[in-house]
């Protein structure tokens, strides 16, 4: 794996059938291409509320239904697919990025593109896929202060397939999966998105849009 490597997630779950993409939501090439400025600029707004920043070198996308169907989308476009066994693939593919009820599905970007930087910082991070956290019912101020806390899950085949000992990748996907109480303390109080990795110890706080957006995600 060359340090810039952008894996795929696993297709080993599937969500809610009335979650999941199918062939009829994926448009085709010529048609795509006339709506795609009107598709890019309302996926575009909604990932800014779901785009939250993690220090300076990291950043963390929530996706959802919008946000993959806008990635098959483009992934169609990219390689010219036009046969139902080739988008299918591409929807078995991205289809488990949707979160299940319950859950917050996140990508984990490493912001890098200089060589230096990522010859530097990729073997640091080693690991870093296990190292995220939400602090729920923290102070506004005060992550450390949190009640209760949901560790991320690291996509299990990701991380046996691409994950070394000497290297990470620049994207890693995992999910959140809250219970009862803790989504009543989502809704209730500050939450805090923190990566604890050795090198890199950093958090913020989401804000009450970003929490407003989430919260869709996490119902039934």
């Amino acid at each position: 794996m060359t340090p810039s490597m952008t894996p795929s997630p696993s297709g080993h779950e599937r969500p809610p059938t009335e979650r999941r993409l199918t062939l009829d939501d994926i448009s085709d090439l010529r048609a795509y291409e006339r709506e795609r400025d009107e598709r890019r600029a309302r996926v575009i707004a909604v990932k800014s509320l779901r785009r939250v920043g993690v220090g300076p070198l990291v950043s963390v996308v929530f996706e959802n239904r919008e946000t993959v169907r806008h990635q098959v989308q483009e992934m169609v476009r990219a390689e010219r697919l036009v046969s139902d066994a080739q988008v299918q693939i591409e929807l078995d593919t991205y289809n488990p990025l949707i979160p299940l009820p319950g859950e917050l599905s996140a990508t984990v970007f490493i912001e890098l593109t200089d060589e230096a930087l990522l010859r530097e910082w990729l073997p640091k991070l080693v690991g870093i896929e296990r190292h995220f956290e939400l602090r729920l019912d923290a102070g506004p101020g005060d992550p450390e202060t949190a009640v209760d806390i949901v560790v991320g899950e690291p996509d299990a085949v990701h991380e046996e397939l691409l994950t070394r000992s000497d290297v990470t990748s620049t994207v890693h996907y995992m999910r959140f999966r809250l219970h009862g109480a803790q989504l009543a303390r989502f809704d209730a109080g500050p939450v805090w998105l923190a990566c604890t990795h050795p090198e890199y110890r950093e958090h913020t706080r989401l804000s009450e849009e970003t929490k407003d957006e989430l919260r869709s995600d996490l119902v039934d």
